[in-house]
């Protein structure tokens, strides 16, 4: 038996797939934080949307338009 350099084989592909079991948990964990800032941007819009109506009513009350005339 020789002893295993480091252009062994088995030893290359046993770093590689510990290398690829890292990046796919990294890529699991990006996916997550992007769902939840996802979920986060749509509840800001909404409330974008709803305060944008309230300013729009506020100012038909007091007889002003868009414009600010």
């Amino acid at each position: 038996m020789s002893e295993r350099g480091p252009n062994d084989l088995e030893e290359t592909i046993s770093k590689q797939n510990k290398v690829i079991e890292m990046l796919q948990y990294k890529c699991r964990q990006a996916g997550r934080v992007i769902i939840e800032l996802n979920v986060k941007n749509e509840g800001l819009e909404k409330e974008i949307d709803r305060l944008s109506e309230e300013n729009d009513n506020i100012r038909t009350m007091y007889g002003k338009n868009k414009n600010g005339s």
